[in-house]
């Protein structure tokens, strides 16, 4: 099964027309044709099958047969993720995140951030292009990139945690993680959070956590976390 994208589709359309681009793929690279079956999702949650009625190379079309809501987990994973030095462990984590089930991101500056600018169209593709290939049908949201300090005054879930290295009061994520509920967790750049951001944290009632008994890099981290909470649900 290949799964293709489509944010306006709506659960009442009965046709589906696709970009020159998305057209050309259909037809000279996968060589559809008519009666053929495509799978279809907006984003959100929707699954559409759809079969080709005109497969022509700018402009393919197909009918939509079946419409199907795919179930929400539940629970939500928002992780809070300072950027990497480098860019594409930061696309390597949104990559693998995706495959692994996250809802959302939010890319956080922190105090000894030494990447301050992303660029969120790239991050974006990324994100569609994970989706699309762990036929997943629910799009992650990237939030704008925001302040540690902005980021931790918003409202959060009863779940909410900092992974952090300063040899400090911490317990395990996996000790303290409770299924079927809405989690938040706060990954720090390569410099770690400052003493002073994780006492704000503290006094914003996040619960300091480790992620194991090794120094993991920002992108790791955040990939044991994702981890953690997801098999923590699928127990």
């Amino acid at each position: 099964m290949q799964l293709f994208y489509n944010q306006d589709l709506k659960q009442d359309d009965t046709e589906i027309r696709f970009s020159k681009e998305e057209s050309r793929h259909i037809v000279k690279v996968l060589r559809k044709s008519i009666g053929d079956t495509l799978h279809i999702t907006n984003g959100y949650g929707w699954l559409f099958t759809a079969e080709i009625t005109i497969s022509a190379i700018k402009n393919c079309v197909a009918r939509i047969t079946s419409t199907q809501l795919q179930p929400r987990k539940n629970y939500t994973l928002h992780l809070a993720v300072a950027p990497t030095k480098m860019n594409d462990r930061y696309e390597w984590f949104l990559e693998k995140a995706t495959e692994i089930g996250i809802d959302s991101i939010t890319p956080i500056i922190c105090q000894n951030s030494e990447r301050r600018i992303i660029k969120a169209e790239r991050f974006e593709k990324i994100l569609l292009s994970a989706m699309k290939q762990s036929l997943n049908c629910y799009l992650p949201k990237l939030n704008e990139t925001i302040s540690f300090k902005e980021f931790i005054t918003k409202e959060f879930p009863t779940q909410r945690f900092i992974a952090h290295c300063e040899e400090t009061d911490r317990k395990s994520l996996k000790q303290l993680l409770k299924p079927n509920m809405d989690v938040t967790i706060l990954i720090g750049p390569e410099g770690d959070f400052s003493t002073k951001e994780i006492e704000q944290a503290l006094q914003r009632d996040f619960t300091p956590v480790m992620l194991g008994d090794t120094r993991l890099r920002t992108e790791t981290a955040a990939i044991v976390a994702c981890h953690s909470v997801v098999y923590s649900n699928e127990l």
